[in-house]
């Protein structure tokens, strides 16, 4: 299993990878899972998470270290368990020793198998994986601190984005992409599953990783894929494309992959 640890700005401009915190200490809480429990290989392309994969009880499995909130990752364990008891190829979350899904900041997840989307039929597959995504998770909860791109039409922060920190032509151009979005249903989307980094695929199964950026928003934005392999309308694939530029634009702001997705959202 591949993970990026929720590094997409960084990693799709080829950016420098950095340790925000002490991980050696963090690390010491993967003893929770036993006591032969030992990382192995640290996997590239980690800004806001530190990955590795790790072995206890005889069992290969990927760790996942962070400064997320419980509350966040709570909702994150849940949702990976609803998606695996639905049949969703997704990594699940193993409980430590004690029962707990997540301690001091780091998950320990089932280990997947597979490479990223090769064709334009591989990228199919993708698309209907994200839209049983979207069906069983309609009504879902939004993720703790996060906004939709409805809720930034009128709200200023949320998670990552700051839009006081973006120049004001560029926030309305934004808002204005997201607003052709405003009304329609939500539920939970990926929010990066048009990286092949984040989707695993095999002859029988396509595995959605990384679920770091998901929250609940409108599920065109998930389906911008190469080649619109979900076949997208002309006019739907337009509003999609743009909502995800100004999305993107507003959640790297700050660095050069930023402004390149800003260019690509029409001016107001």
């Amino acid at each position: 299993m591949r993970v990026r640890g929720g590094a997409s700005c960084r990693a799709r401009r080829g950016g420098a990878v950095a340790e925000p915190y002490d991980v050696a200490v963090g690390w010491e809480a993967l003893g929770q899972w036993g006591e032969d429990a030992v990382r192995i290989e640290r996997f590239a392309g980690g800004v806001a998470n530190d990955v590795w994969s790790v072995r206890f009880g005889g069992r290969l499995a990927v760790g996942r270290l962070g400064t997320r909130s419980d509350a966040d990752l709570a909702w994150e364990t849940a949702l990976l368990h609803h998606l695996d008891r639905a049949g969703l190829t997704v990594p699940v979350p193993i409980p430590a020793s004690d029962g707990r899904l997540f301690v001091d900041g780091l998950v320990v997840m089932t280990h997947l198998e597979g490479g990223p989307p090769q064709t334009h039929a591989d990228w199919q597959r993708v698309a209907a994986a994200l839209r049983e995504l979207h069906r069983l998770t309609r009504g879902w909860p939004q993720r703790p601190g996060w906004r939709s791109s409805a809720d930034l039409l009128h709200a200023g922060t949320g998670t990552r984005v700051d839009l006081a920190a973006m120049p004001a032509e560029a926030v309305a151009r934004c808002r204005a992409a997201w607003a052709r979005l405003a009304g329609r249903r939500t539920c939970v989307v990926h929010g990066d599953p048009n990286n092949a980094g984040n989707v695993l695929v095999t002859a029988d199964r396509v595995a959605l990783i990384d679920w770091d950026e998901s929250h609940v928003d409108v599920p065109e934005l998930d389906l911008v894929l190469p080649g619109n392999a979900a076949g997208l309308d002309d006019g739907t694939y337009d509003i999609a494309a743009q909502a995800s530029a100004a999305w993107e634009a507003a959640v790297c702001w700050g660095d050069e992959f930023a402004v390149r997705r800003l260019a690509e959202v029409r001016a107001v």
